[in-house]
């Protein structure tokens, strides 16, 4: 007997509240006895660390102690589809606390882990790329039962991408975020060569008249700062000439990149790991920066960079969005290159100074919540306010200390603010998080979805698969 799982996929991933439907292949070649077929949806995060806990609970690779592997059973629901059919949905958060004693008795490397272990979250995306390291999967499984104890049940199993429904967008307003660095040129002195035997007397360099300008590099995103996954990065590139001057700025180079900041956890041991995807990249322009607009000072004139650059650019839909579960969490941020210099008339200086920004950034799905999912937790909101009783917030863990817990986040090289706003633009509250109660009476997302994709090859490092099977 073989068994085979073949799901209906509508869309290249799922989502929260979709239904899973396929069919379950039995190929006998003789006849069977077969008391019920079993189906079970499990989505776990597994994380594996080989090292040494170095100063304030760091990684350290030199020193090879006995893997530590922490496996969290986020999502687990069992469903008999023979002989009575049914469908299973996807709920919104995970429930890897209610499954601890799944994983009881699976593996000896597997610990006890603390209290407080766990963070009762939205569901994490699939998630690859580090091979050996830490991997997020969801997949289907189903198990033939055959009545005699000495014939061996048939499973197999079927994975899945799951990119979840994106957290509610907080209102449109005029703020932007930005950071934003400042340069001052150095003068050109003015050297004529003498002629010679073989070279003619050089002219006055134009440059050397003409006061050097100082400068302000900004990057400029929405506040808060949120871009989405195959979607072009809402950036606006602003150069502010910070003195009177005639010079000519001139853009040499320019590089947008997304790094990933993703924190690793398997009981004792952490470990933070850097990827990123390039968006744009683009050297030796030699681009005149003349059109500006009023700044609102007279000394002062604003050029901004044409954004026609990275706008035909999305984000590759290797990107997963910004999640945070219970060993594995992920954050982003815009690394921003900006290669300057500077000229008089039609000469070009050779001084070239390169801009550095980082801004901190969140990357959401794309898939929008319905309306309905919206009133609904409007209402519940508005319930819960007339009774007195706050909304419910997630637990977080504890530091080992007892303190507050402290995750760790990009460092930035210069500080990152934003445009003051009018009141009519400050909301009253955060938008509020999804709850699987208010769940129940919803149907499937019906709206576009977003085409996305994890290779097990993404990594840089070796290792091998966390998953080589689906569990029991």
């Amino acid at each position: 007997m073989s068994v085979r799982i073949q799901l209906q996929h509508p869309h290249s991933s799922f989502t929260n509240l979709d239904e899973i439907q396929g069919q379950v292949f039995l190929s006998l070649v003789s006849q069977e006895t077969i008391t019920a077929i079993t189906v079970k949806l499990e989505g776990e995060s597994r994380t594996r660390l080989a090292g040494t806990i170095g100063g304030l609970g760091t990684y350290d690779s030199h020193r090879r102690d006995p893997a530590q592997l922490e496996v969290h059973k986020l999502l687990y629901k069992v469903l008999t589809v023979f002989p009575t059919p049914d469908v299973m949905r996807i709920p919104f958060n995970n429930d890897c606390i209610n499954n601890l004693s799944l994983l009881a008795s699976l593996s000896p490397m597997r610990m006890d882990l603390a209290p407080g272990a766990h963070v009762k979250k939205s569901l994490p995306p699939t998630l690859s790329g580090l091979p050996g390291e830490a991997e997020i999967q969801y997949y289907v499984k189903a198990t033939v039962q055959r009545p005699a104890f000495y014939k061996e049940n048939f499973r197999a199993h079927a994975n899945f991408m799951f990119l979840p429904i994106e957290p509610p967008r907080p209102p449109a307003n005029r703020r932007e975020s930005y950071a934003r660095v400042q340069h001052q040129f150095a003068p050109v002195v003015d050297s004529m060569d003498k002629p010679g035997l073989f070279r003619r007397s050089s002219t006055s360099n134009p440059s050397a008249s003409v006061n050097p300008p100082s400068v302000s590099v900004e990057g400029r995103l929405p506040d808060p700062a949120i871009i989405t996954c195959n979607e072009a990065v809402p950036l606006r590139m602003l150069v502010t000439k910070l003195n009177h001057t005639t010079a000519t700025l001139y853009m040499q180079m320019i590089s947008v990149e997304l790094l990933a900041f993703t924190s690793i956890r398997a009981h004792q041991i952490r470990k933070n790991e850097v990827s990123s995807w390039t968006i744009i990249s683009k050297s030796n322009m030699q681009m005149p920066l003349n059109e500006g607009m009023d700044s609102g000072n007279a000394n002062s004139k604003i050029l901004e960079v044409d954004s026609k650059l990275w706008k035909q650019m999305p984000l590759p839909n290797t990107v997963s969005p910004t999640f945070h579960t219970c060993n594995v969490s992920r954050t982003y941020a815009l690394h921003i290159k900006l290669g300057l210099s500077w000229g008089a008339g039609n000469k070009v200086n050779p001084e070239l100074t390169v801009q550095v920004l980082r801004m901190p950034v969140r990357v959401y799905s794309g898939i929008a919540p319905s309306q309905a999912l919206l009133a609904a937790m409007s209402n519940r909101i508005s319930q819960s306010a007339a009774q007195g009783v706050p909304p419910s917030i997630p637990p977080r863990p504890p530091a080992p200390n007892g303190s507050s817990p402290s995750y760790p986040q990009p460092t930035l090289a210069q500080t990152t603010d934003h445009i003051e706003p009018a009141p009519g633009d400050i909301p009253s509250d955060a938008p509020p998080s999804y709850e699987d109660a208010i769940a129940d009476n919803m149907g499937p997302i019906d709206g576009p979805r977003r085409e996305y994709r994890q290779s097990e090859s993404m990594g840089e490092k070796g290792g091998g698969r966390l998953f080589q099977d689906s569990g029991t």
